[in-house]
């Protein structure tokens, strides 16, 4: 799976970066995806294959864990941004059409990449600070693949109660909000959608949305699975937390190409011609 979403992203971007009909608002979003899927995967990937398979790195130092923890949740959060984005793509492609271009300049894409980092380092920068501040008493060892904010602070032998309640309303106020956002935009399409009088049409602009509510799909479902399953699911054995968490890091990014390359149909295109090429040269 690893393999795949590295091939199919840099492949996305690759495409994306040299044809210039791809050079449109809905594209560079979908690369702002493309290296978000990237930085998800690899920040815990290698160094679990690592500790898998060689006997001799079978430990990973605080730094580094705290290091793999924030770029972990920063994509997380990074990604989530950038698909809240994308609905508000969709949005004004659909029911603002004549201001698509005025509303979404290269200017105004930019600034959203930028935003959703920034917004992602904000939250993201007291953790570390919170991790930080509490005294470890020698248990080293962690029942997880990866690093990731609560089993850290679960190794503290100190009261983290600060931590839970952080941690709890930073996933209900970013990756929660997007996804009330991102319904609220849907459900206005939706209306304008139906509100066109030609069948052909309301299915044209529903096909337009079909490979972003995939990906979302995709994404937060066994996202907040695993988010809930760690602090509810008290009758969960440990190695389904453990998968459900390597589920979320690993399927969205890997198949969030394929979705696109097979629901878009300039990806479509150009992937097709790609592989003639490649049969005319073999």
């Amino acid at each position: 799976m690893y393999v795949a979403a590295l091939l199919g992203n840099f492949f996305l971007l690759f495409l994306i970066a040299t044809v210039r009909s791809l050079h449109q608002p809905m594209y560079f979003f979908l690369a702002m995806l493309a290296v978000a899927d990237l930085a998800l995967s690899s920040s815990t990937v290698p160094q679990t294959l690592s500790i898998l398979l060689s006997p001799h790195s079978q430990e990973i130092s605080f730094g580094a864990c705290l290091a793999q923890m924030f770029t972990t949740h920063t994509s997380f959060i990074t990604e989530s941004t950038i698909l809240l984005a994308m609905a508000f793509d969709r949005y004004v492609a659909i029911c603002c059409p004549l201001r698509y271009t005025v509303i979404l300049t290269p200017a105004a894409i930019a600034k959203t990449g930028v935003a959703a980092l920034a917004r992602s380092f904000c939250v993201m920068v007291p953790v570390v600070f919170l991790l930080r501040r509490l005294p470890y008493c020698g248990q080293r060892v962690m029942p997880h693949s990866y690093c990731e904010h609560m089993g850290i602070a679960r190794m503290a032998c100190a009261d983290i109660t600060v931590n839970v309640w952080y941690g709890f309303a930073t996933t209900l106020l970013c990756p929660g909000v997007d996804v009330m956002l991102i319904t609220a935009s849907y459900a206005l399409i939706l209306r304008a959608v139906f509100r066109l009088p030609s069948r052909n049409a309301r299915l044209k602009a529903l096909g337009t949305c079909g490979s972003h509510l995939c990906v979302i799909l995709l994404f937060y479902t066994p996202a907040f699975f695993s988010f809930f399953a760690h602090r509810f699911g008290r009758g969960i054995p440990q190695y389904v937390l453990i998968l459900l968490a390597n589920v979320y890091q690993l399927l969205p990014p890997a198949l969030n190409p394929v979705i696109y390359a097979v629901k878009t149909k300039p990806i479509r295109e150009r992937l097709a011609q790609a592989f003639a090429q490649a049969g005319q040269r073999c």
